[in-house]
């Protein structure tokens, strides 16, 4: 089975880690700056094989490069190539939603932002639905970055226009504004959040169309908030920190009022990486249906997901305190 990954970067390089990690998986790397695929490939083994382009035999094809990934899975439907985007652009996202019906057409998969968030927290509120008569409310925090990509995507979504659900409408508000205590696990902790322009409430929305109120935060510093409209003061960091996402659910139960709080911890690359890793192996299983959707959509084995990325070392955790249900 032959994927392909496009980005040799922090997320890229970590999930052809966990791809090579998989029986008869090999994989055709592919990154523009010269060198630094065939770095990747020298550490990683035989199994990975550097390329210019996207080669014909490939099943599967993860964009783990820099915004925008709409023209390239343009192209690789074309092809009738799968693709699996780690993209949290909202408006790359939104383009290759668009692709839904020409992907569903041809038999082809698109999934959107499978990463860490959107990604795995998506996978968190699918899981947690069924625990409810119905979900009216989903509210996702993030903290942390991956490698230099996701740095710059994160200081760009403080300085642009957050937009989240409410009722039935789109409500846009200044990025970086309406903080919020929002507690993730430990050793993370509680940390200030503010309005972020990102994707999750569109992949979110579209997972829960009769959700009422839908919100994403990311946390930050007075530092990250004050420059957002400036360039970079410093060079991101080539590796990034400690991440975590924390995702909130409410909604009717019984008869009465119910909350459910996950949350997970790990640095953001590897756990972006592992998710799309694992998203292409579903998909190479031919457990993955066809069109445009995100990892939030209710057609996918979560349970499934979930238990493979714990068996690679990203665990999820369900809040329960003393009220828990």
């Amino acid at each position: 089975m032959h994927v392909a990954v496009v980005g040799a970067g922090a997320v890229g390089t970590r999930a052809v880690r966990q791809l090579v990690a998989s029986p008869n998986v090999s994989v055709a790397l592919i990154d523009p700056e010269p060198g630094k695929a065939d770095r990747v490939a020298g550490a990683l083994g035989s199994q990975v094989r550097v390329v210019a382009d996207v080669p014909d035999d490939s099943h599967v094809v993860i964009l783990a490069h820099p915004n925008p990934h709409a023209p390239a899975a343009t192209r690789l439907l074309r092809r009738g190539i799968h693709v699996v985007s780690v993209t949290d652009d909202p408006a790359d996202t939104s383009e290759l939603l668009l692709l839904e019906r020409a992907a569903a057409d041809t038999g082809v998969s698109i999934v959107v932002g499978a990463g860490f968030s959107p990604g795995l927290s998506c996978l968190l509120a699918r899981w947690a639905a069924p625990l409810f008569d119905e979900v009216d409310e989903v509210y996702v925090a993030k903290h942390g970055t991956g490698g230099p990509a996701c740095a710059r995507q994160h200081h760009r979504s403080l300085g642009g226009t957050a937009s989240s659900w409410r009722i039935d409408d789109w409500v846009t508000q200044p990025a970086g504004t309406g903080r919020e205590l929002c507690w993730f696990p430990e050793p993370i902790g509680g940390r200030d959040c503010y309005r972020a322009e990102t994707s999750e409430p569109m992949l979110l929305h579209a997972a829960f169309p009769s959700a009422t109120r839908i919100a994403a935060r990311t946390s930050a510093t007075r530092r990250d908030r004050l420059t957002s409209r400036l360039p970079m003061l410093s060079p991101p960091h080539p590796e990034g920190g400690l991440g975590a996402v924390r995702v909130e659910l409410r909604g009717p139960r019984h008869g009465s009022r119910a909350v459910q709080v996950l949350g997970a911890i790990d640095r953001a690359a590897i756990g972006a990486g592992a998710v799309a890793a694992v998203a292409a192996l579903e998909v190479l299983a031919a457990h993955m249906p066809a069109g445009a959707y995100g990892m939030a959509d209710a057609r996918l084995r979560t349970e499934h997901l979930l238990s493979e990325l714990a068996r690679r070392g990203v665990k999820a955790a369900r809040f329960v305190g003393t009220g828990g249900l």
